[in-house]
């Protein structure tokens, strides 16, 4: 039954976030973006999530699906109408013979594996952390790692999703295929993603086993190393061409006790968060930093536990980062690229002395249209600045030139990290079926109630443009930047 007037404005108010200053502000969580909607609201159910699309649609704004904001970028971010779905956080169904469940988009990987134990269950890959919505995960085509594992959104089986014109559809490969496919790295473009109908194994542990390797080692037998381990990942250290080497497969094997406090919290946060610090204004110790992180990292180790534990890996601190995905048969020759840049760096007495290691991680290939695995086995490389204490530091230059060299081995940017918008033409030489996903953005919301500034400008090509309403809106990249 629908609600009254005056009950509909009692429920707008009960489910809005209240903010301290005249108007609400988002951070997101590396603290590199912020932005101050007109209001966010936290739904707890679909019939309150429809109510405030509502709203939007006759006040004429544009309403932005968020999870916790973990995004680096500014996807998450909008000038208008924000909804907060960590309230929609509920495991609906779990079939432990089927392996499926089906949960609600607002809940963190996080909760979700608490509740998949209780069932016997686990998500079959995860990347490296747990923090971000399902929904997020699955809008951005979000990774683990695996040669023989597609990004995650490729074990969703079905969506429930609320469109723009108010009607709630299910899409999955079989029904409404094209809205689907657009949907699992849809960007939050297509609609509010309700429900996820996902793919699970029985829950199984994990072994981890860890050792250093040089760079040329490492390079010279890259196929042979990623296709050694179900799960395999690398960490490359520039400051001293070091490589940890991570080769995870399952096991049945006991646990084994997790890395000691001192080692995993003392050294590897606190000390080297200090170091940091100092490397903000003492440009070698960068350098310094590198060679203990290289250091910390030379011992072998062996760790057995249950999956998420394996999977994910301590996130440290807040960050501006960045991630492209490049062909596995690129590969070889875009690190050998990317080697002889910091060697240039290195030699240079102002050059780049980069904090985090380059983080080097590979999928299957998959036909999610905007997928940056779309066709491809895939190499996905990452860097990162860490911001100690959440004090800002340089990085434009840093992942400029990066983002150069990926460019030229093909690569695709993560949509969920922060990169430079491409141009239309650019998107459509990348993605075979670009202009399949904007069709499908015309057909299922003609008007943009779901384009915020992220997508008018990423995927459409759009600088910073006049939006629903009229209106001029700024998203501005902490540290005073306007973006």
């Amino acid at each position: 039954m629908a609600a009254t007037t005056t009950e509909a404005d009692d429920i707008l108010t009960a489910i809005t976030v209240p903010s301290a200053s005249r108007r609400a502000r988002f951070v997101n969580w590396g603290l590199s973006y912020e932005c101050q909607p007109l209001a966010i609201f936290e739904p707890e159910n679909e019939w309150q999530c429809e109510l405030v699309l509502e709203f939007a649609r006759r006040e004429g704004r544009v309403l932005r699906a968020v999870g916790v904001g973990h995004s680096p970028s500014d996807l998450a971010c909008t000038g208008d109408f924000m909804l907060k779905m960590t309230k929609m956080n509920r495991l609906l169904e779990a079939n432990q013979e089927k392996l499926y469940v089906v949960v609600e988009a607002g809940i963190t990987l996080t909760d979700l594996h608490t509740k998949l134990t209780r069932h016997g269950l686990a998500m079959r890959n995860l990347g490296s952390i747990s923090d971000q919505t399902l929904g997020g995960i699955v809008a951005t085509a979000s990774h683990g790692s695996g040669i023989a594992y597609q990004v995650l959104s490729a074990d969703v089986l079905a969506l429930t999703l609320l469109l723009a014109d108010g009607s709630r559809v299910t899409c999955s490969r079989t029904e409404r295929t094209d809205l689907f496919l657009a949907s699992l790295c849809g960007l939050g473009a297509t609609g509010v993603i309700l429900t996820v109908h996902l793919a699970v194994e029985h829950a199984f542990r994990l072994k981890d086993v860890q050792c250093a390797r040089t760079f040329e080692d490492f390079v010279a037998h890259l196929d042979e190393l990623v296709r050694s381990a179900q799960h395999a990942r690398f960490w490359w250290i520039a400051a001293t061409h070091t490589v940890k080497c991570s080769a995870v497969n399952r096991t049945r094997e006991p646990k084994r006790p997790p890395i000691p406090w001192f080692w995993s919290s003392l050294l590897a946060f606190h000390v080297v968060q200090f170091f940091l610090f100092v490397g903000r204004y003492v440009l070698y110790v960068n350098t310094l930093t590198g060679r203990f992180v290289a250091w910390l990292s030379s011992c072998e180790v062996t760790l057995v536990d249950d999956s998420p534990t394996i999977f994910n890996v301590e996130c440290r601190y807040p960050q501006h980062t960045t991630e492209w995905a490049i062909p596995f048969s690129n590969a070889p020759a875009c690190l050998r690229a990317l080697r002889d840049w910091m060697d240039a760096e290195a030699a240079d007495p102002c050059g780049l002395r980069p904090h985090f290691p380059f983080e080097i991680r590979f999928s299957a290939a998959d036909d999610i249209w905007l997928s940056p695995s779309f066709g491809q086995e895939t190499c996905w490389i990452g860097i990162a600045q860490y911001k100690p204490y959440g004090l800002n530091v340089p990085y434009r230059r840093f992942f400029a030139a990066f983002e150069r060299i990926l460019l030229a081995h093909s690569g695709r940017p993560h949509w969920a990290k922060a990169h430079p918008a491409l141009p239309p033409a650019a998107l459509r030489a990348m993605y075979p079926r670009y202009d399949d996903f904007v069709r499908v953005l015309g057909e299922v919301d003609p008007g943009g109630v779901f384009r915020n500034e992220y997508v008018r400008r990423h995927v459409f090509g759009e600088g910073q443009k006049e939006g629903a309403g009229g209106r001029v809106w700024k998203v501005r990249e902490r540290g005073g930047y306007v973006i």
